[in-house]
């Protein structure tokens, strides 16, 4: 093969991995990233918040080599842990015995990739801001006064890419972008006194209250990583929380049990940042030699925890087409959107479904009785019905054929918790019935 010249854009997670699968074809990758070394001393700045790691992104990862390092850095989720008002705790697990999610530092992630871009030869310059790119040449424009031609170029330049807002200015590009209401902004829960992470590191944490939620992620150091999703205005909001005894009074009241292990509670609500929560898609992904791909494709609220997930299969996905087609060419480019832009625009449906889900559902009794249906069902016909959080994080369905049967499975479960004296009875279901309506 060639060793044609690649420019990405963006240093991320997704950039990094993708250069790495690149650079093992034999292409020469160069990354343009616009913020200094996050290795660096001080550099990591912007978001922090922790991320779910599934079977999507361990696939990827693991084609590349490096899924057992990763892990070495992750700690397994096999469940969510629900906190009611009282404090009271409900295990609810993800999928079947031995399937977890796995929490991992955005940070050490991103680090640990882009080492392993440059252990693969891969350049990466940093602090080059992208200004412009000519689609047919694939060639970057930067604030230095720079410009880089390669043979082709991607935009792995996240929510706000420098590649996407270029191809938005030209004819017949699609673009949208939605805010949710709600905002989020991290908290922190320190290690006990001894040592020891204050809550059980075995689960996702949840507060569900309906409007809004706190969760909470272990870390590897045993404290926890807390975010806040909650509404930007209204009586309930973070513009109605304007004093450090509002904001003690609020938590007391909804969050009792967390309130103990948010040592700086009052201090990090009102000095950490409240940050905003967008949903991107567009349509082409591709133009002339340049494709987006990752967020600046398609950008996620992160509620199904498949943001980094979707963007690595982006990698995969384009990593499989390039050895079907031997080389990046119109075919390829063409099967990749082709395929690519369904699956994101379903996630993106799907995380903001879930955020539905999280915030309120998982509380709701006949939510907790769909499950225990959902999973008889499973065990009886594992290869009929999948619960739509196990096929999304757990199984190679496609995410819009994950979707579709979602949706139809739901229907059916409406129709079946609808039926009277279902709580008692629902051991007495007909199984096989309900199978029978899938077909």
């Amino acid at each position: 093969m060639e060793n044609k010249q690649i420019t990405i854009l963006g240093a991320g997670l997704v950039g990094s991995l993708l250069s790495i699968f690149l650079a093992k074809k034999g292409y020469q990758v160069t990354i343009f990233e616009r913020r200094p070394d996050m290795r660096k001393a001080g550099a990591i700045g912007g978001r922090s918040i922790n991320l779910a790691l599934s079977h999507r992104g361990l696939k990827a990862l693991d084609a590349v080599g490096i899924k057992e390092k990763v892990q070495e850095n992750c700690i397994p989720m096999p469940g969510r842990m629900i906190h009611d008002l009282e404090g009271r705790l409900d295990f609810q697990p993800y999928g079947k015995e031995g399937q977890f999610i796995n929490s991992v530092s955005r940070g050490g992630l991103n680090e640990l990739l882009v080492n392993e871009a440059e252990n693969q030869g891969v350049k990466v310059e940093f602090e080059h801001r992208c200004t412009d790119v000519d689609f047919e040449s694939a060639s970057a424009t930067f604030d230095n006064g720079s410009t880089v031609k390669a043979d082709f170029l991607f935009g792995a330049d996240g929510a706000f890419s420098a590649l996407r807002s270029a191809m938005q200015k030209t004819d017949r590009f699609n673009y949208s972008q939605d805010y949710i209401t709600a905002g989020y902004k991290e908290l922190s829960m320190p290690p006990t006194a001894d040592g020891d992470f204050a809550l059980d590191p075995g689960a996702l944490h949840i507060w569900p209250r309906g409007e809004y939620m706190l969760i909470a992620l272990p870390n590897l150091d045993k404290s926890f990583t807390c975010t806040l999703f909650f509404p930007f205005e209204g009586p309930i909001s973070f513009e109605a929380l304007k004093t450090e005894s509002d904001v003690t009074a609020f938590f007391h009241n909804k969050f009792r049990d967390a309130v103990p292990h948010l040592t700086h509670l009052e201090k990090e609500f009102f000095e950490n940042p409240t940050s905003s929560l967008v949903t991107v898609r567009c349509d082409p992904w591709v133009k002339g030699n340049t494709a987006l791909i990752g967020d600046a494709a398609h950008a996620l609220v992160p509620f199904y925890g498949q943001g980094m997930n979707a963007g690595f299969e982006d990698c995969f996905v384009f990593n499989q087409l390039l050895e079907k087609h031997g080389q990046i060419n119109d075919s390829l480019l063409t099967e990749y959107q082709s395929l690519r832009i369904p699956d994101a625009n379903a996630i993106a449906d799907l995380a903001l479904y879930n955020f539905i889900e999280m915030r309120d559902k998982v509380a709701d009794e006949k939510f907790i009785l769909q499950k225990k249906i959902e999973k008889k069902l499973n065990q009886l016909h594992p290869d009929k019905w999948v619960p739509l959080y196990s096929m999304t994080t757990f199984s190679d369905f496609r995410y819009s054929e994950a979707w579709a049967l979602g949706r139809k499975q739901q229907a059916i479960m409406d129709k079946v918790l609808d039926q009277s004296g279902i709580e008692e009875n629902w051991e007495n279901l007909d199984f096989e019935g309900i199978i029978h309506e899938l077909n």
